[in-house]
């Protein structure tokens, strides 16, 4: 399974996957890739200001979602011992680069913590997070 039916198969996503559909990425991460995505949980979605994420969902809020989303994808797989004992900037799809920090058996992306590391799919791989990334 790709990474879309990988993140649709898991209860967990189900907010992603509505953002991911609302701002027409899914075809786009359904593709060839390679792709690693740090996905958001529904925990980390629910984190947000009440009604931030219907607000995003509106289609007059798709380039700013798309944005959102595109802030959470890197081209390429990178596992979670890639970063281990360092910090790198990597480049994200939405052109914006993220700190990844590998510290103490942990793994922190931004302000993100990576819950559960290295879910394989067919076309990359998804680490999942505690926190939505937002762009500068």
């Amino acid at each position: 399974m790709n990474i879309v039916e990988t993140a649709a198969g898991n209860p967990a996503f189900s907010t992603l996957v509505a953002a991911l559909t609302a701002a027409d990425l899914a075809t786009a991460l359904g593709g060839a890739g390679p792709f690693t995505v740090f996905a958001p949980s529904n925990d980390a979605f629910a984190k947000l200001p009440a009604g931030t994420v219907e607000e995003l969902v509106l289609p007059a809020n798709k380039d700013k979602l798309t944005a959102i989303l595109k802030l959470h994808v890197v081209s390429g797989t990178h596992k979670a011992a890639d970063f281990t004992d360092k910090t790198t900037d990597v480049a994200t799809l939405g052109g914006e680069k993220v700190t990844v920090t590998g510290k103490d058996g942990a793994v922190h992306v931004g302000a993100a913590k990576v819950v559960t590391a290295d879910l394989a799919a067919s076309n990359g791989v998804i680490h999942v997070i505690d926190t939505v990334l937002m762009p500068a």
